[in-house]
């Protein structure tokens, strides 16, 4: 029970603190989207220009507050406020002298208190009275002065009471409304001394950790303090209902005046979102707010996807991170704030199509491990294979429905065909995934070692592979074409550089080297002499990487090791070492006649000790065939050796998968 309370009490000081800090992004907004008028004289530009200087720093620093100085902060700040509406509640209550109509014209005619006097009085001196108790409690003023201050506030009304002549009343209204200002001056200035030692200690706090951490786990670290995530999306979805709310209540004014009735249209409604949206990435503050918007969005359907394929990897869990990253870097690359509201809301639009592409993009790279993991395991339960199949099936059907959609409302464009490229290669990308899967199903219900099976699935994934290069290629040149002659900027030649390195000079060499890799392995295996028919039934053993039989064939290492081509190959993909003593593998020619003469420490024999070494072979062979696990290692020390990495024994895990992004 008191973990639950101090739970949810933890819950609601985060829900505050978010609270808290929106204001200091709306002010900010507010300041960066306001007119600038130069024209003013050079002194009055310069005070324009300071005072919003101040602002936005003022703002910044609240919103880089801790907590606890945040709370502060508003506790001083809701103290001001409450003193300042004390002091125009009298003033304005003391300056009319016909008080009960200016009431009612600035109620808007909403008639919440009775016409008479004594009513109206005692309703302003409630009012006034809960401002003034309030006021004290935030300054935390003792007892003597809060009776002070309340005596002060309430001294105006007084006045208004027993009817004293109208320039009495406002003096009195005055001489309040000095005495409060005062009060609150001096107690801001008794608290100067706690706001210099918290700036001083939040700098301090922040040299530390700059020097110690770095600049970036510095940003990190601020970027979770004040959960600038949930701000700006408390921000941007603020913002878009306060508009919805005024654009609603504006049409439906002016329909009620038309005699239109209040329900909306379809055409009405699809205005008013089209304007939501064009005023919701009108800045650059907007555009991140939808960018946290999207990362909430896209961080659920990820865990969605995610709890019904049935995968449990962290790393698939970013997809909240990539989607707003990927968003926030296309709107600065299309200058999406800067655009008119049409053209905008068209950029908009393209951006998102792209955005869906890249999302489904990812998606698939969830269900691939999953797909590969179910089949290579041999997981016979239909019900886990279903969801990931289906996922799969909707990742084929989605890009085709999405390109002739835009296909058939819009004309060839280059972003149209970057679009189309991106669907056609995650088409290409689920027939790749599909085609795997069905060849180690296939092996799974086979009673049968099948050996070309690496072979098939390397020829899939590198004929996929070789394509989706092409179509980076393409896209290069698709992107140079608008860098050049549609819209060029910085941001694009950045992310056209980024694109070149990543998905074309990478994808190129990761490929030629795994090409390399495998062919060098071919030939270190066709390299090694071969047993076949009565000669396997002699070594009465096992292979030691799969722990088969040998039922055709078995390739024998220099060290007198026996295993299947298929495995040994697999192994030598990572290292050229025996699996059982380590000794090299590959012997080149020059040195093949020492080979005969090494030991399982990899020493060789001394030239005049060749022919007692020749006379021990025969016994050596024998004890060999009799026991070829006679060297036992740790799954540990089998996976490593020198420095490298573990070795992974199963297909999806094979380096012939080292190209796929």
């Amino acid at each position: 029970m008191a973990s639950t309370q101090a739970r949810i009490g933890q819950q609601a000081l985060a829900v505050l603190d978010v609270a808290l800090r929106v204001p200091c992004i709306f002010i900010i907004d507010a300041i960066f989207n306001s007119y600038y008028d130069p024209g003013s004289g050079w002194a009055g530009a310069m005070a324009k220009v300071l005072v919003r200087v101040m602002g936005v720093l003022i703002s910044s620093v609240v919103l880089l507050l801790s907590q606890k100085a945040l709370f502060k902060f508003y506790t001083l700040f809701f103290a001001v406020l409450l003193g300042m509406a004390a002091v125009l509640i009298n003033y304005y209550a003391t300056s009319h002298i016909d008080f009960y109509s200016a009431y009612y014209k600035a109620a808007l005619g909403f008639r919440l208190l009775p016409r008479n006097g004594p009513t109206l009085w005692l309703g302003m001196a409630a009012v006034q009275l809960v401002f003034g108790i309030g006021y004290v409690f935030l300054l935390n003023l003792q007892s003597v002065f809060a009776a002070l201050v309340v005596l002060d506030i309430m001294i105006p009304l007084w006045g208004l009471m027993i009817e004293l002549p109208a320039d009495v009343r406002q003096l009195v209204a005055v001489f309040s409304g000095l005495a409060l200002a005062l009060n609150t001056a001096v107690c801001l200035a008794m608290r100067l001394k706690w706001f210099y030692y918290s700036c001083r200690y939040v700098y301090l706090l922040v040299r530390h950790m700059y020097r110690i951490y770095g600049l970036q786990l510095l940003l990190e670290d601020t970027w979770k303090r004040i959960r600038f995530p949930d701000v700006l999306r408390v921000f941007w979805l603020t913002r878009v209902t306060a508009q919805a709310l005024i654009l609603v209540y504006v049409v439906r004014a002016v329909r009620r005046e038309s005699g239109d009735g209040y329900l909306l249209s379809w055409d009405v409604f699809w205005d008013l979102t089209s304007n939501l949206i064009i005023s919701g990435c009108d800045s650059t503050l907007t555009v991140l707010g939808m960018s946290a918007v999207i990362s909430s969005v896209a961080h659920h359907l990820g865990l969605s996807i995610l709890a019904f394929i049935g995968s449990t990897e962290e790393e698939d869990k970013r997809l909240g991170f990539v989607a707003p990253v990927l968003f926030f870097i296309l709107a600065l690359q299309t200058g999406l704030s800067s655009l008119n509201p049409e053209e905008r809301l068209v950029r908009l639009s393209r951006n998102m199509c792209l955005l869906l592409t890249a999302i489904l993009h990812f998606i698939h790279g969830m269900t691939d491990p999953v797909l590969m993991s179910l089949s290579a395991s041999h997981v016979s339960s239909f019900r886990r294979h279903f969801p990931v199949l289906l996922v799969s099936l909707a990742l084929f059907v989605l890009p085709v429905a999405l390109s002739y959609a835009l296909w058939h409302h819009y004309a060839l464009n280059t972003w149209l065909f970057a679009v189309t490229a991106f669907c056609v290669e995650l088409c290409l990308k689920v027939v790749v995934s599909l085609t795997v899967y069905g060849l180690f199903m296939a092996d799974g219900f086979s009673n049968v070692l099948w050996e070309k099976l690496d072979d098939y699935v390397y020829y899939v994934r590198s004929t996929g592979n070789i394509i989706e290069f092409l179509f980076g290629v393409i896209m290069f040149g698709n992107g140079a074409y608008t860098m050049m002659f549609e819209s060029g900027s910085k941001i694009r030649a950045c992310m056209m550089c980024l694109h070149a390195y990543f998905n074309i000079y990478l994808q190129a060499k990761n490929g030629w080297k795994t090409f390399i890799n495998r062919r060098t392995a071919v030939k270190k295996i066709n390299s090694l002499p071969e047993m076949r028919g009565d000669q396997l039934s002699d070594i009465e053993d096992v292979c030691a990487i799969c722990y088969q039989e040998f039922a055709t064939s078995a390739r024998i290492t220099p060290c007198h090791h026996y295993f299947h081509a298929l495995c040994l190959r697999k192994w030598l993909y990572i290292q050229d070492t025996c699996p059982m003593c380590h000794q090299r593998v590959y012997v080149e020619e020059e040195s093949r006649d020492r080979a005969a003469f090494s030991n399982n420490n990899g020493g060789y024999a001394a030239p005049q000790d060749a022919a007692a070494a020749a006379g021990g072979v025969a016994e050596l062979d024998n004890d060999l065939l009799e026991d070829n696990d006679s060297i036992e290692y740790d799954e540990d020390e089998w996976g490593t050796q020198n420095g490298n990495t573990p070795i992974e024994e199963d297909y999806i895990n094979d380096d012939t998968d080292s190209t796929e992004d």
